[in-house]
């Protein structure tokens, strides 16, 4: 059965706004200094799980109880062996930049205290690697992965001590490699993680509760996900906090936080729709964009979750405002919102019954491939623009989702790519703050939704093959050309 995150997580964007309209462009057409580039995340592509100190994180625990069909990362396609391997490939690509993840488990697998000098090691050389050939690395602090030890001491996410512990972390990065980065984030998609780990428990660590959630042995549906809300916006504003205080100004770099945004629209054009679209704003961009802007949560957040939803202290919202230099956007597909006012009447409500909407989205999980609605981006950029401000705005993914196969006319993802690009580009012109685009994902990597069954790679690997060859796809062709100079042309909508 799929998810009810799929048809019921959302994050509202209710503006009309016009489809791309040029035919042509390329990479001339964006503004100086545009960031073109590819990303992964530590978990996905490292593999070397059990090598050199690491110890396991909460992802290895879930996949190795079954949870992802017996597939696992434990050796993914290797990356930590075969990083100088991939930056050639990013180098005949074209790329500007490459956005990764430290694993936490890597660096310091106690969670907290000492650092591990091969993780340290690791991760510098896959720094220089990058820098030595031209490429900017981007680096996320946190992708949906924390040490074990964390979850078995306090509860990880649920406790505020993880606040003290990740504002370590982070500190050891920025000491360590922070020289050499200019631009940091210190979660992936925060919006995602309260719902699909503590509420429907289809991400580690697997909570949930009914009727909210399925073969979970822990967990509470209808609070958990707002304590965890409240714990990574105080984690991410004091790890911004120390970044400002003590690195900014001699790193010259710049921090941010990334959101999962999908291009939404109301089902129909009646006034409970239009306002249910609103709400689902409220809870799935305001819930984190506007303490980030405005210190304070949502009044219709406020409202529908009563007490569940944890209080700012002054301080805190006076830290957690402001918090962010930029903010970057994950995107894939569009959806459409129905009202669903009946759930507030609910006995028992979750996160998802607060918002008092129902959905209309793909099977992200089991999909061939997404709808081709490039609207939904602009859309996306559009919002943030109008109503948080006009933000700095890095596209850290985008990409089209295949079988994963020997197939490596992968047409679908090119035509993807021609329209996604050029929708940002219709969206700079009018007026969004957008500079950069990361294509999801560099390379066919484990996929935290569908194992190895997916991939959204630019290149093809043989899982097959011992040494795991990497085999450019008509994508990575596509894009390289692309971020060669040449023109491409956008396909119909």
């Amino acid at each position: 059965m799929m998810s009810r995150f799929f048809y019921l997580l959302i994050l509202l964007v209710n503006l009309a706004v016009p489809i791309f309209s040029a035919s042509e462009y390329s990479r001339d057409d964006f503004p100086p200094g545009f960031i073109f580039g590819s990303g992964t995340s530590a978990y996905q592509v490292e593999g070397a799980a059990n090598e050199d100190g690491r110890s396991p994180g909460i992802w290895d625990i879930y996949a190795h109880a079954g949870k992802m069909g017996g597939e696992t990362g434990d050796v993914s396609v290797d990356q930590y062996h075969k990083y100088k391997e991939d930056v050639k490939l990013m180098v005949e690509t074209g790329l500007d930049a490459y956005r990764f993840s430290i694993s936490w488990s890597r660096l310091i697998p106690n969670g907290r205290g000492p650092v591990n000098p091969k993780g340290l090691q690791y991760y510098n050389n896959l720094i220089n690697e990058l820098i030595s050939h031209g490429i900017q690395p981007h680096i996320t602090l946190y992708h949906f992965d924390h040490p074990q030890v964390l979850e078995d001491r306090y509860g990880g996410w649920l406790s505020r001590r993880i606040v003290k512990d990740f504002t370590a972390y982070a500190e050891v990065c920025f000491r360590e490699f922070g020289d050499r980065i200019l631009y940091w984030t210190t979660l992936n998609e925060p919006n995602i993680i309260p719902i699909m780990g503590y509420d429907e428990g289809l991400l580690p660590p697997g909570r949930c509760s009914p009727p909210f959630g399925i073969n979970c042995t822990k967990g509470n549906s209808s609070f958990e996900p707002y304590l965890v809300a409240h714990h990574i916006l105080l984690a991410h504003a004091s790890a911004v906090g120390l970044y400002r205080n003590h690195y900014q100004a001699k790193q010259l770099g710049f921090i941010g936080i990334n959101l999962f945004l999908f291009g939404t629209s109301p089902l129909t054009n009646s006034t409970e729709d239009v306002l249910a679209t609103r709400r689902a704003n409220d809870f799935w961009v305001g819930l984190f964009m506007q303490p980030l802007v405005m210190g304070e949560y949502p009044e219709s957040v406020k409202r529908n979750a009563g007490l569940r939803l944890p209080a700012f202290t002054n301080e805190e919202s006076y830290g957690v405002k402001g918090s962010f230099d930029f903010v970057g956007v994950n995107h894939y597909v569009s959806v459409q919102i129905k009202d669903n006012s009946d759930s507030l009447n609910w006995e028992h409500r979750d996160l998802v019954a607060d918002m008092a909407i129902e959905m209309i989205a793909p099977d992200m999980t089991n999909a061939s491939e997404y709808p081709r609605n490039p609207w939904g981006m602009q859309a996306a950029l559009e919002y943030l623009k109008e109503e948080y401000g006009n933000p700095v705005i890095y596209i850290h993914e985008n990409g089209q989702v295949s079988e994963h196969s020997w197939s490596l006319n992968d047409s679908s993802r090119v035509e993807y790519m021609q329209a996604y690009i050029g929708s940002v580009l219709d969206a700079i012109r009018n007026g969004s703050n957008t500079r950069g685009y990361f294509t999801w994902s560099f390379l066919d990597v484990f996929e935290l939704l569908s194992g190895y069954k997916k991939c959204f790679g630019l290149y093809h690997v043989d899982m097959k093959d011992p040494q795991l060859k990497r085999i450019p796809k008509l994508s990575a062709n596509w894009y390289s050309h692309f971020l060669k100079g040449g023109i491409v042309t956008s396909p119909s909508k």
